[in-house]
């Protein structure tokens, strides 16, 4: 049966405004991609991210330029090849365990042959701002068990020093997204370590990560934007004690099952991680997260709404998503 593709794009405000060491941002630009067989349509959403040099039209188009090929019979498989990793697979990926799985009425994880997702407790993230600010973002979430602290700036040891007064019990994973240096390395991760930080994403840029290699590291050190697909894997070991795996940096979810298989065997914790986006790109993520050390899936709980059957937070704890939303 035929298979026809449809993409959109679609803006979904922030509560607020989002902010990282390189910017910020009040609403997230997702890709849609819909694949359809006249009966019944599987569904994947994925984050165009410019750090990785992909936009909105450009990730859509890529998504667009695979409709003749899919007509003709392109499936999951072949797509692995047709794309390289990146956003525009990873729609299109999800779509198609979505539409898999409403044809043969099993559910992704028995498809994927997995454990079924189950209920997870995700990081929440208080981000980047003076410590005064984030300080009293994260004293209103320090009820929640996990907080995910956005650094990556000068006076980085006074912002973590504030947000561990302001939040006692939480225990705090903080990602730097590249915004620190060799030089004051030492000092900002003798900070977290007093802080009782539990994980330091991506404290370097990724084109400069050398250090890591040969620093004592009181705190374990996470990968994020060093770590995409399998084939940038190896090259981390000696530098990372663990890698963030994201469905949009693997190019979904079939990539990356593979991906944190092969890093378990090369002695990787994992951390299963999301761009700010709606409930239809975590829900496939649910599925990979069961193994995880650290799970960082708050998307949804940033957005001022999410689409309908979005996913179930308790606090911080998210449930598996229903057949109605995704798998």
């Amino acid at each position: 049966m035929s298979v026809t593709l449809h993409v959109r794009c679609e803006r979904w405000p922030i509560a607020g405004a989002f902010t990282i060491s390189r910017g910020s941002k009040t609403e997230a630009e997702v890709v849609v991609a819909e694949l359809t067989d006249g009966a019944l349509t599987g569904r994947g959403e994925c984050t165009p991210y410019p750090r990785y040099g992909e936009t909105v039209a450009g990730v859509a188009a890529a998504i667009d330029g695979c409709a003749g090929a899919i007509a003709r019979g392109l499936d999951r498989a072949a797509l692995q090849s047709a794309l390289p990793a990146g956003a525009a697979r990873n729609a299109l990926d999800c779509a198609f365990i979505d539409l898999e799985a409403k044809r043969t009425g099993r559910p992704a994880h028995e498809l994927l042959g997995i454990a079924p997702p189950r209920p997870l407790v995700t990081a929440y993230t208080i981000s980047f701002g003076t410590p005064a600010r984030m300080a009293q973002a994260a004293a209103a979430a320090a009820a929640r068990p996990l907080l995910k602290i956005k650094l990556g700036g000068d006076g980085d040891p006074e912002r973590i020093a504030a947000i561990r007064r302001a939040a006692p019990a939480a225990e705090l994973i903080v990602d730097a997204n590249e915004g620190w240096r060799p030089d004051n390395l030492k000092a900002n991760v003798a900070a977290c370590a007093a802080a009782r930080v539990t994980l330091i994403e991506q404290p370097l840029p990724a084109v400069d990560d050398g250090a890591l290699a040969t620093m004592v590291r009181t705190v374990p050190i996470c990968a994020d934007e060093s770590i995409h697909d399998r084939a940038t894997l190896r090259a981390l070991v000696g530098k990372y004690d663990a890698v963030n795996i994201k469905l949009d940096k693997a190019g979904g979810l079939t990539e990356a099952l593979a991906l944190a298989a092969e890093a378990r065997t090369l002695g990787f914790d994992l951390m299963v991680g999301c761009m700010v986006a709606t409930s239809l790109a975590i829900a496939p993520a649910m599925l990979l997260a069961a193994s995880a050390r650290v799970v960082d899936l708050d998307g949804p709980l940033l957005l001022a709404r999410d689409r309908p059957h979005g996913l179930r937070f308790d606090g911080s704890l998210v449930h598996p998503p229903s057949a109605a939303l995704w798998g």
